[in-house]
């Protein structure tokens, strides 16, 4: 079961922080339905027990990790990179690929074969998990066990939680033995697990040195 004293205390914390019109409430993920979680409201509703629980997970997010934060959903383009992402790369002299670090990582995870993947990305609510899952090289895609949303979520409430807390809900449901997470996304992470968070680069994701050498170490002293 999730903690649920932590979690409302970080729904409250946020709350608080939107009536006031503070930076913090200015920092949230996009919130489309208006939807803010009450003080004394239920929490969001969670699944039952996932289908693969403990053992060690990374959770992984896709844009700003294996390639260029800057990803455009487009119902007649399908996925493309926007504006950002083509300026960057111009001047760097560089063409951003959907995934083009993914084969690093899984070079990266190969010293560490029992280390399973928890989807934490957009691209499972955009698209489903299985699609979201089969986009990944073999090598990561076998590692995949599950995702932070699940289709039985309320969807509303789950798009208002900082990823963070997305992450901390699956950790409480899955019990990982050793987690850690890459994410580009590091406002409102909670407390209590922010030591659990690799931060890539919004451009080059994990293919900047500080964040490669950073993601080595802490794969090698959490798995």
């Amino acid at each position: 079961m999730a903690d649920q004293t932590k979690l409302r205390q970080a729904f409250q914390s946020r709350l608080a922080a939107s009536k006031d019109g503070s930076q913090a409430s200015r920092s949230l993920h996009p919130n489309p339905m208006g939807y803010l979680p009450q003080p004394d409201s239920p929490l969001p509703k969670q699944p039952g027990a996932p289908r693969v629980k403990g053992g060690s997970v990374l959770y992984l997010d896709f844009d700003g990790v294996l390639h260029h934060e800057d990803i455009c959903l487009n119902t007649k383009r399908g996925l493309y990179f926007g504006s950002n992402a083509q300026t960057h790369g111009a001047r760097y002299d560089h063409t951003h690929r959907l995934f083009e670090h993914a084969l690093l990582l899984a070079k990266l995870l190969e010293p560490h074969p029992n280390v399973q993947i928890v989807l934490s990305t957009s691209w499972v609510r955009w698209r489903g998990y299985e699609h979201a899952r089969d986009r990944l090289p073999a090598e990561l895609a076998r590692r995949c066990v599950g995702a932070t949303f699940h289709k039985q979520m309320n969807r509303d409430a789950f798009l208002q939680m900082p990823r963070g807390l997305q992450i901390w809900l699956d950790v409480e449901r899955r019990q990982p033995s050793a987690w850690l997470a890459i994410d580009d996304d590091h406002s409102d992470w909670p407390d209590w697990c922010q030591n659990r968070l690799v931060r890539s680069d919004d451009n080059w994701g994990i293919n900047q040195p500080e964040v490669l050498s950073a993601l080595k170490a802490e794969l090698a002293k959490t798995f």
